[in-house]
């Protein structure tokens, strides 16, 4: 384990032939993202990136879940005793609000940014933040009961990191992000949202299989395809999307619509699970079904 985190809080790393594992390490919170968690999650590829002894990274999450989403609870209540006056994180209005979330992206803007190729294994849950996630990693494997879907998009914001576009297309982009529905590993395979998705029981022998295979081949080698790969992307747009998806969030953050509202109050006089139970009721259980594969 690298020394800077062998007191962390959230993550925990480690390296053994030739493949570094970064496991999200907060499986009593299903690994909801909280700035602890995205400033260790930062130093973990960064050193994974510099360690000679790596060639590929995994990316994986702790417990049932791969990552269920923003840490709304504590990411708020690391505010909570600070003056509002003193810091533009604090504040509410369009800019600063860009200005926090373009911080918290940092870290996710990272994983294109990173030499050597990252993999997601994705199991459980993997929602909102957690697609943020996974969806910048070079590769998702997933199982195949994996939830993977953005259903803040219903009443809370827009993913503050966008690569819906790039993997689903403009159709399938709109049915995920106007509706807030998931989908399932199998079917987000079947629609390139990830590389692939096999049973649970397999995933490990997949992601590690995958990663073997990529582990033979030299960093140099591996980074210089990652990254005309990448900069394909970027001349797609990708990487301007990125600022723009930040700012249409915090657009959508001052929208005093009438669920956004409800979801507010809801927030304050019945907490969390509540709030997120009352803005989800009218979808159901929320899962796409993809009829036009013959599936129901």
């Amino acid at each position: 384990m690298a020394k800077w985190l062998q007191s962390s809080e959230c993550v925990t790393f480690e390296v053994a032939d030739r493949v570094a594992r970064i496991t999200l390490n907060r499986p009593e919170k299903r690994n909801a993202i909280n700035n602890v968690l995205l400033r260790e999650l930062k130093q973990a590829l960064l050193e994974a990136d510099d360690l000679k002894s790596v060639n590929v990274i995994v990316l994986q999450g702790a417990g049932k879940d791969f990552c269920a989403g923003y840490d709304l609870v504590t990411t708020y209540g690391d505010l909570a005793d600070v003056n509002p006056t003193d810091y533009r994180g604090t504040q509410k209005n369009f800019d600063d609000d860009c200005w926090s979330m373009e911080r918290q992206n940092e870290t996710i803007n990272l994983f294109a940014e990173i030499h050597k190729p990252i993999i997601a294994r994705v199991h459980g849950n993997c929602l909102a933040g957690g697609t943020d996630l996974a969806l910048a990693c070079d590769m998702v494997l997933a199982a195949d009961t994996a939830r993977i879907g953005f259903p803040a998009t219903r009443a809370n914001g827009s993913p503050p990191a966008h690569m819906w576009f790039y993997h689903l297309g403009p159709q399938w982009a709109k049915r995920m992000l106007l509706s807030g529905d998931s989908l399932w590993g199998r079917d987000a395979a079947k629609l390139g949202l990830v590389l692939d998705a096999v049973p649970p029981e397999q995933l490990d022998e997949a992601v590690g299989e995958l990663a073997r295979r990529l582990s033979f081949v030299d960093a140099d080698l591996l980074s210089a395809n990652k990254r005309i790969v990448n900069l394909a992307l970027e001349l797609s747009g990708s990487k301007t999307l990125q600022r723009l998806a930040v700012e249409n969030d915090s657009r959508a953050h001052q929208c005093q619509g009438p669920r956004r509202t409800q979801f507010k109050e809801d927030m304050q006089n019945l907490g969390l699970k509540d709030a997120l139970k009352r803005r989800d009721e009218p979808f159901g259980d929320g899962m796409i079904k993809l009829y036009a594969r013959g599936e129901e």
